[in-house]
C-alpha cells in the first residue's frame, strides 16, 4: 500500500507540473484599434490639457454645490448599489481564482453489508454480514493544460474591472446630474425673482393707465389690456414655485434625503469658464467609464472565445474519488497506521460526440465577442459625438451673451421711453405693453443663456471622463 501510494504522490505532482506549464493554444489579448483622428468633430489638437484632470471639488467651486455632490457621494442609492456590484465581481472573481487549486472535502463513510454464501460456500440466508469504514479528504482537481480555466479567470477579472467602471460611471453621472439640477434650480429662482420685479413694473403699469383713462387721455381698453399683461404674468408664478419645489425635492432624492428644501446661493454668483481646455480624445477614451466598460465587455467575450476554443482539447482531471484518509472493518484502533488508505484516480477526458455542442457554443462565443467589438465601436463613436455636441453648444452660448446683453439694455431703455412717451400722450398705451413684455422675455433669457453655458461646462466634464477619483 505504502508503494501505490506513493506512485499516487507521483502522478499528483506530474499532473501539477503540466498544470503549472500550461501549454496555452489561445490568442493573447489586444484591445481594439480606435482611430482617434477628427473624434472631436472639426477639431484635431494635440493639447494635453483637459478639465477632466480636476477633481471635482476645484472644478465646482460653489460651497453648497461642493458640500451636496460631497454628500451624494456618500449617501445617493444607485452609487451605494453600484458598490454591490463590486462586492459580487469581487466574489465571482474569488471564486474564479479557486478553480486552480485542488478542491479538499472530508468524507466519512459506513457501509454494513449482508449476503448469503460465505467465503467457503456455505448458505446462510442474509446470514453474513461485513462492516466497512473509512474517513479522509476527498481532492477533486483539473489541470489547466489548455489555459481553459486561466481564460475563465480572465474573464471574470475583466467583468470585475468593469464592475468598477460601472460604479465610475455612476459616480461621474451622479456628480453632473447634482450639478445640472443645482444650476437649474438656481436659474429658476432667479426667473421667479425677475417674474416678481416686472409685476411690481406691470401693477405701476395699470396705476397708470387707470390715471390717464380718469383724466380721459386713455380709453378703457389699454387699461384692460395693461390689465391681462399684469395676470398673464403673475399666472407663471406659481408654475416657477413648484418647479422649484420639485427640483428640490429630486435634488434631495439624489442626496438620499427625505424632500425638503435646500440651502443654496445665486446664479450671478456663478463663474463660466470661456474656455473649457478638452484635451485629445485619447485622454476622453481612457477616461470615460462607458468606454472603458465596453472595452472590458469585448475583453471578458474574447476571453470567453479562447475558453470555447480550449472546450475542444482533452482534460486532464483527479477525480472525487481521490482520497487520503482511513479505511477499517471495525471502528476499534481505526486510526491505526496499519488502516492508512490513499486512492488517487486520475482521468483524462476527450470529448467525442459532443462536437456539435462545442462548435455551437464556439461559434455563439465568435458572435457574442464580435457584439461586443461593435458595442465598444458604437460607444467610442458616441462619446466622439457627445464631446462634439457639447463644446459646439458652449460655442453658440457664448456668441449669444453680447447680442442678449444689448438686448436687455435696449428693451429696459424702451420700456423707460415708452412710459415718458404715454405720460405726454405722444405714445400709446400697446407700445408701452409691448416694450413690458419684450423686456420681460430679454431678461429670462439671458437667464436661460447661462443656465445653457453652465450645464454645457458640466456635462463637457462628464463627457470627458472627469469626477472620478
Amino acid at each position: 500500500m505504502n508503494r501505490n501510494y506513493m506512485k499516487g504522490i507521483v502522478l499528483t505532482g506530474i499532473i501539477f507540473s503540466l498544470g503549472i506549464s500550461s501549454c496555452q493554444v489561445v490568442n493573447k489579448y489586444k484591445a481594439p484599434d480606435i482611430d482617434e483622428a477628427y473624434l472631436y468633430r472639426g477639431v484635431n489638437s494635440d493639447d494635453t490639457t483637459t478639465i477632466a484632470n480636476i477633481p471635482w471639488r476645484d472644478y465646482f467651486t460653489d460651497p453648497y454645490l461642493q458640500e451636496m455632490i460631497g454628500e451624494g457621494l456618500e449617501q445617493n442609492f444607485d452609487l451605494r448599489i453600484a458598490y454591490t456590484r463590486i462586492k459580487q465581481a469581487e466574489a465571482a472573481l474569488g471564486m474564479a481564482r479557486a478553480a486552480y487549486f485542488p478542491s479538499a472535502t472530508l468524507v466519512g463513510q459506513a457501509q454494513h453489508s449482508m449476503r448469503s454464501v460465505t467465503s467457503d460456500g456455505k448458505k446462510d440466508v442474509l446470514g453474513v454480514t461485513s462492516n466497512q469504514f473509512s474517513l479522509g479528504i476527498a481532492v477533486q482537481w483539473e489541470a489547466d493544460i489548455w489555459g481553459k480555466i486561466n481564460r475563465q479567470y480572465r474573464a471574470k477579472y475583466a467583468q470585475f474591472l468593469s464592475s468598477y467602471a460601472y460604479r465610475n460611471l455612476i459616480q461621474t453621472s451622479l456628480i453632473a446630474n447634482i450639478a445640472t439640477t443645482y444650476y437649474s434650480l438656481l436659474a429658476l429662482d432667479e426667473q421667479l425673482k425677475i417674474t416678481k420685479e416686472m409685476v411690481s413694473i406691470l401693477e405701476e403699469s395699470v396705476e397708470t393707465m387707470q390715471a390717464l383713462m380718469d383724466a380721459g387721455m386713455l380709453n378703457g381698453a389699454a387699461v384692460q389690456q395693461s390689465k391681462s399683461l399684469l395676470y398673464s404674468t403673475q399666472v407663471s408664478v406659481p408654475g416657477l414655485e413648484r418647479q422649484i419645489r420639485q427640483l428640490e425635492n429630486a435634488l434631495s432624492v439624489m442626496l438620499g434625503r427625505k424632500p425638503e428644501a435646500i440651502l443654496r446661493g445665486t446664479l450671478q454668483k456663478q463663474a463660466v469658464s470661456t474656455k473649457p481646455a478638452y484635451g485629445i480624445p485619447a485622454q476622453m477614451l481612457a477616461n470615460r467609464p462607458d468606454v472603458m466598460q465596453a472595452e472590458l465587455g469585448f475583453r471578458s467575450a474574447f476571453e470567453m472565445t479562447n475558453v470555447a476554443q480550449a472546450s475542444f482539447y482533452p482534460s486532464i482531471t483527479l477525480s472525487s474519488g481521490s482520497m487520503i484518509g482511513y479505511g477499517a472493518g471495525t471502528l476499534t484502533d481505526f486510526f491505526k497506521p496499519e488502516n492508512l488508505l490513499a486512492n488517487i484516480i486520475g482521468g483524462l477526458t476527450q470529448p467525442l460526440f459532443a462536437r456539435n455542442q462545442l462548435i455551437g457554443q464556439l461559434k455563439v462565443s465568435k458572435a457574442q465577442q464580435e457584439e461586443a467589438l461593435l458595442s465598444f465601436q458604437k460607444t467610442v463613436l458616441s462619446a466622439g459625438q457627445e464631446v462634439s455636441d457639447i463644446l459646439f453648444t458652449f460655442e453658440s452660448s457664448l456668441k449669444k451673451d453680447e447680442f442678449r446683453t444689448k438686448q436687455v439694455e435696449a428693451t429696459s431703455t424702451a420700456v423707460y421711453y415708452t412710459q415718458e412717451l404715454l405720460k405726454a400722450g405722444e405714445a400709446n398705451y400697446t407700445e408701452v405693453l409691448n416694450a413690458e413684455q419684450n423686456l420681460l422675455q430679454a431678461q429670462l433669457g439671458r437667464v436661460s443663456d447661462k443656465l445653457e453655458q453652465l450645464q454645457a461646462t458640466v456635462n463637457l466634464y462628464r463627457a470627458l471622463g472627469g469626477g472620478v477619483e
